[in-house]
């Protein structure tokens, strides 16, 4: 299984960018990683909100495979304890998932038909986070469900 992260925005900020490449590190002892950071449309300033989820929307779907297992982080989204989430890493691996994509929507959140798309949908929190933060936090939860699903010490720090 191979693990995508997309996030639609801008590069990673400094103060985020080390922990995310650490983390990121860590994950690829267990899986193969990457991120993919989505451009926001060369026109975003002059779309209406619906319009921008909706050209963003359309270049997921068009990057989408058939068979990936698209997981939507959207505030609505069923909430996992950190064990809840390598539970849910080791279903999609058993399942013989070859790519489980994890999506961070833009400014305005995911589309409709993206989210109809989503294999899955999660809420990393009730609270609202900056983006950049959100791609922290993703990376350090999945290298921590990684260590779960290892009995590897790291979780219990």
């Amino acid at each position: 299984m191979k693990i995508h992260f997309w996030s639609i925005g801008k590069n990673h900020e400094p103060y985020v960018k080390n922990g995310v490449e650490e983390f990121t590190k860590r994950i690829s002892n267990y899986y193969p990683v990457q991120w993919t950071i989505i451009p926001v449309p060369k026109n975003a300033g002059m779309l209406c909100e619906a319009d921008l989820k909706k050209k963003e929307g359309e270049v997921i779907l068009s990057w989408l495979q058939k068979d990936d297992y698209l997981v939507a982080l959207d505030e609505r989204g069923k909430q996992l304890s950190s064990e809840g989430l390598a539970e849910f890493m080791m279903k999609r691996s058993n399942e013989s998932v070859k790519n489980l994509v994890f999506l961070i929507g833009g400014a305005y959140g995911i589309d409709e038909a993206v989210m109809k798309r989503a294999n899955y949908k999660w809420s990393l929190s009730q609270l609202v986070f900056p983006h950049q933060l959100v791609r922290l936090i993703l990376a350090e939860q999945v290298y921590r469900a990684c260590s779960i699903n290892r009995n590897e010490k790291y979780h219990h720090s």
